[in-house]
């Protein structure tokens, strides 16, 4: 799967159902694998939250479906 694939996907915590926002990049380690996502988070009309960017550990990530990728993310890592 190309990094293109996941981003074309909706993020969906399954905690509460919500779109989390898009991947906006990835993390790696030095043997290639992907540590985490970063997510931009959805925007909220006249939002002046400084915080634009979540980062989903892999390990979070419950489903990877076609349309969407499911992440437990109850803690919103920063």
């Amino acid at each position: 799967m190309r990094l293109s694939d996941l981003q074309s996907k909706n993020i969906v915590n399954v905690l509460d159902g919500k779109n989390v926002g898009s991947i906006i990049d990835v993390n790696v380690n030095e043997m290639g694998a992907i540590e985490s996502l970063v997510i931009e988070n959805n925007k909220k009309f006249l939002s002046f939250s400084k915080d634009t960017e979540t980062i989903v550990l892999w390990k979070d990530i419950t489903k990877i479906g076609e349309d969407v990728i499911l992440v437990n993310n109850g803690n919103h890592y920063k």
